[in-house]
């Protein structure tokens, strides 16, 4: 299948902890699943938070998802939303060029796979 990647020729190379259900590299705009330290999804392109509104790094926890949620504050759907912080920062689908309001941005096909396999306390990583 395209897309996949063969998880003992890219283990070593994704820069999360084993234990990371879903991990994200802001230097490089990447992203992965894993289950124990083999990757299953990626990477795929995630884009990150502007300068002003950066992407913040450290583990994090699945709090919940939203499969059609609207931003208020910003004024837009981020459809496929995986929240992982408790201030409201998630996976969603999204424009991969244009950078966003410290959410990630993932391709359609992507947004709906971190959503259908990721769940609540889920761990999440985001690393520099």
């Amino acid at each position: 299948m395209l897309g996949l990647v063969a998880p003992a020729a890219q283990a070593s190379s994704t820069p999360c902890e084993p234990r990371a259900k879903a991990c994200v590299q802001l230097s490089t705009g990447k992203a992965w699943l894993q289950n124990n330290g083999s990757i299953t999804v990626g990477p795929v392109p995630a884009t990150p938070g502007l300068p002003r509104y950066p992407t913040p790094k450290g583990i994090f926890h699945v709090q919940y998802k939203d499969i059609d949620h609207y931003s208020k504050q910003f004024h837009g759907p981020m459809p496929y939303s995986v929240f992982f912080t408790t201030t409201g920062v998630a996976f969603h689908e999204g424009s991969l060029a244009r950078k966003s309001h410290g959410c990630v941005h993932l391709s359609h096909r992507d947004a709906v796979t971190f959503f259908n396999q990721l769940h609540p306390g889920d761990e999440v990583q985001v690393v520099a």
